[in-house]
């Protein structure tokens, strides 16, 4: 696990999101939802959450593939793809 990855883990997890499963899974980020929840809602809005977030990172920019997923659909969100790891 890289430190941008890590990073990335504190602050989600430090966000308690309930019922949220966050976990590294390889050089990505899993993150398994609730059955509840709408993967469209997220799909839409996390490119901007994903940002804000981002704001308390130092660390070099990395790739970082997260993997979200609520038991029934799934999807990748690539965050900085441009960059070569």
């Amino acid at each position: 696990m890289n430190a941008y990855q890590q990073k990335w883990l504190d602050i989600l997890h430090s966000s308690n999101l309930s019922g949220w499963k966050i976990e590294a899974q390889g050089n990505d980020i899993l993150i398994d939802m609730p059955h509840i929840t709408d993967l469209k809602l997220i799909r839409d809005n996390l490119p901007e959450t994903l940002a804000l977030l981002a704001l308390d990172i130092e660390l070099p920019k990395e790739r970082l593939k997260f993997m979200i997923h609520n038991g029934y659909e799934q999807f990748d969100y690539l965050l900085n793809p441009g960059v070569v790891n």
